[in-house]
């Protein structure tokens, strides 16, 4: 493997203390050596003057799609949008079809994505069979596939009682289990938030208890079994404040926001229709201003984007009928900038925990990091340079964003994976 020398940047990595102008000398798809002015040569150069190299982003949070959605994304397709948005690694949810929950299905989309050499991929198994919430999927036989979490995303784990032997069970793994809060019993029928644009849109709302209720049980459970609960997309005040209560009684919870949430609030559904319909909904400002709080002072403890690619023709259905759900992986780092760094609600140095430090704890991987001997998955980006997104000239195969034509601060310039450039900024 060819060797890299990364010269001149600010490397940021917060779990290594480090924060300074250096040059990283990759070999063999390893950091061997971190130091101001290396006299090393290699293969390769990349000036990254002027920009920070940290490390490799990780979205815990994506829907690839493939198997049997590839007429809105494929794996090619959806990781070509991860390094170009900076993630060196994903971690694709199992709400394929079929659904991911036997071995031999974890184990193809990891051999896919080795086969393409882009980002690597760290599959979430479901967490029961089919995502039914009638019984449990063989956890051990995934996890020796290799996958990281469970989740029965797109929907709640069924029950209480299935979420509790789930999470005992993950536990013993060393897995968590992440939930899609959301009680159906609250939220059937619902569109978009419960509030005044459902109504002059005339939609039914999905009210916020309906996250809130499951939040709730949740945390309960997982106080009960002791075991590692992860709750995705948080989107409401009250949920937020609940997980902030939960890690104070030592409840062992993480969770994560998208940039949609602490970006956009219901009332772009007048503007944006069905590219703002994703689930959970857009909320209201004092949501928003919730979930930037909590990002703020660290409740939250992972931005991911639930990439969420559909095809055109599906998106153009009536606000009823169309799907939920919003691209995200090439604009997470911009919006992030954007809405959280430049204006001062968090440090870059906050950015890189929240995109690649915990994340990678999240799952349990030894990446996150920029230290000599750690695989080398690099992100460099630079933080001032502006440019305007648009949607037609992504990666993604579908176009579903409601950040067409937005003008962001802050893009990815190169992306590494295991020492390879794998993405430059033309």
């Amino acid at each position: 493997m060819p060797s890299l020398l990364i010269q001149g940047g600010r490397v940021l990595s917060p779990e290594d203390s480090l924060d300074g102008e250096l040059d990283v000398l990759v070999e063999d798809g390893v950091i061997r050596e971190i130091s101001p002015q290396l006299a090393a040569t290699a293969d390769e150069t990349l000036d990254a003057r002027g920009q920070v190299v940290a490390p490799g982003f990780i979205d815990i949070h994506v829907h690839l799609r493939e198997p049997g959605g590839e007429i809105s994304e494929t794996i090619e397709t959806g990781l070509q949008a991860a390094v170009a948005g900076g993630f060196t690694a994903v971690c694709p949810m199992p709400n394929t079809k079929p659904i991911i929950d036997r071995p031999d299905l974890v184990r193809a989309q990891i051999a896919r994505a080795r086969q393409l050499g882009l980002a690597r991929v760290f599959p979430i198994a479901a967490v029961s069979m089919g995502s039914q919430g009638e019984s449990l999927v063989d956890m051990a036989a995934l996890v020796a596939a290799g996958a990281v979490a469970f989740s029965d995303d797109g929907r709640p784990v069924k029950t209480a009682g299935l979420l509790r032997r789930a999470l005992e069970q993950a536990k013993s793994l060393a897995v968590p289990i992440i939930d899609h809060c959301e009680d159906p019993s609250l939220s059937v029928g619902g569109t978009v938030n419960e509030g005044p644009f459902a109504k002059r849109l005339n939609l039914r709302g999905i009210p916020n208890s309906s996250e809130d209720v499951c939040v709730a049980r949740d945390l309960i459970v997982a106080e009960a079994a002791g075991a590692h609960l992860h709750i995705a997309h948080l989107s409401t005040a009250r949920a937020v404040e609940m997980v902030r209560v939960g890690k104070r009684r030592g409840i062992r919870v993480t969770c994560e926001v998208t940039p949609h949430h602490f970006t956009l609030t219901d009332e772009a559904v007048l503007e944006h229709g069905t590219h703002a319909k994703m689930n959970p909904p857009l909320r209201s400002r004092e949501d928003v201003e919730a979930v930037l709080g909590g990002t703020a002072d660290g409740t939250v403890d992972a931005l991911a984007t639930d990439h969420a690619p559909h095809a055109p023709e599906l998106k153009a259905k009536s606000m009823p009928e169309a799907p939920f759900g919003v691209i995200g992986l090439e604009t997470a780092l911009g919006l992030a900038l954007t809405q959280l760094v430049h204006p001062g609600r968090i440090s870059l140095a906050h950015l890189i925990v929240l995109l690649s430090t915990n994340p990678a704890r999240i799952i349990n991987q030894p990446l996150g990091r920029l230290v000599v001997g750690a695989a080398a998955d690099v992100t460099i980006f630079d933080p001032s340079l502006e440019w305007t997104y648009n949607a037609a000239q992504g990666r993604s195969k579908s176009r579903n964003s409601p950040f067409d034509g937005w003008k962001l601060k802050g893009a990815v310039t190169a992306t590494v994976v295991g020492g390879r450039i794998v993405h430059r900024k033309e």
